[in-house]
């Protein structure tokens, strides 16, 4: 059998894992031929590939990216290109599809699945915001990284009696946000999921220093959003791509803090290093499973479907149950971060 593997949407630690996974076990179990996709569904439409052998992976296992690259594609053209999914395939000489992204990479998993192209997805995204899954790699990673951050930001805000306001990444969801400031002893988290009122920001960070703590280190998605009517504050408009375009509100917040109270408040935005770098054991361990998962759904026939962590097993669930959901922080796992805000 001939599986075509590519990686769509944002970079991720991990990918290179899951790549690895699926020639090692497609190759040594089955003597199958894996071909890599370049470049995402850009790589599928145009016919833009190369072998994958055993040694074309060696030594990927803990390199952030992907030796596959990624790129975004139009929606209009991925509609357009499900309507020749079997003259695609046909073009690449692959027989299946592993396809291995986020939310919009899953949803065109399952639009070329519908068109007839066997595919099988592998859910990735450092914000852990697929619903069919209990967890995603790349955001253990994620995680670590923020976390150090503020580890480090706590010292430089005590030392010069600060207020910082670290934006981390999360649009819709504000996963890395919570796991970081509950890792880092962030004393305000906010995330999208849960409107803030400035007003509380500032008698959080009023009461801290009337205690004598004359620093404050607050975590801030950079999908969170003031609560009606408490600060003018709007995120941008769509890409290119229909995506909405999120940021800007740790400066903003900053501002009004520092307006507000009197004290000095600095934004920081950790951006797009949260993304890059060695995957954490954890991210590999689950890419991995991920990848040789993959390969069996593909031998079992089990095409339609994304592997998913539930619990502590690896279960085939199908796309169509990740179409049009996001998997939100609940309000119990809130409580647990012990926030005031």
């Amino acid at each position: 059998m001939r599986i075509g593997v590519l990686t769509s949407g944002g970079d991720c630690p991990g990918l290179n894992a899951v790549i690895r996974s699926v020639v090692h076990r497609a190759v040594t179990a089955y003597g199958d031929t894996v071909v890599g996709i370049l470049d995402g569904y850009r790589g599928l439409l145009e016919g833009l590939a190369r072998p994958l052998g055993l040694d074309d992976v060696r030594g990927i296992l803990a390199r952030g990216g992907t030796v596959l690259g990624s790129a975004r594609v139009e929606r209009e053209r991925i509609v357009r290109g499900v309507e020749r999914g079997a003259e695609l395939a046909a073009a690449l000489g692959i027989d299946a599809l592993i396809a291995i992204g986020g939310d919009g990479t899953l949803v065109a998993a399952e639009l070329f699945h519908q068109g007839g192209l066997p595919v099988v997805g592998v859910p990735k995204t450092i914000d852990n915001d697929v619903a069919a899954t209990d967890t995603t790699f790349g955001h253990d990673t994620a995680v670590l990284v923020a976390t150090e951050a503020l580890d480090r930001l706590k010292t430089t805000a005590e030392s010069h009696q600060r207020v910082m306001v670290v934006e981390l990444m999360g649009r819709h969801t504000g996963w890395i946000t919570l796991h970081a400031g509950m890792a880092g002893g962030a004393h305000g988290i906010l995330i999208p999921e849960r409107p803030f009122d400035v007003e509380d920001v500032c008698r959080l960070v009023d009461a801290r220093f009337a205690r004598g703590k004359r620093f404050t280190v607050l975590a801030v998605a950079e999908g969170a959003t003031p609560a009606p009517g408490t600060l003018d504050f709007r995120h941008g408009g769509q890409d290119v791509y229909g995506h909405q375009r999120f940021g800007g509100i740790g400066h903003r917040l900053a501002v009004e803090l520092e307006h507000r109270l009197g004290k000095e408040a600095r934004p920081v935005v950790l951006g797009h290093v949260q993304r890059g770098g060695t995957p954490t054991a954890q991210d590999r361990v689950l890419a991995t499973r991920f990848g040789w998962h993959a390969v069996e759904a593909v031998h079992q026939g089990v095409f339609g479907h994304l592997t998913a962590l539930r619990g502590t097993w690896i279960r085939l669930v199908p796309l169509s149950e990740t179409v049009g959901r996001v998997r939100t922080v609940p309000p119990d796992q809130w409580v647990e971060a012990r926030v005031v805000l």
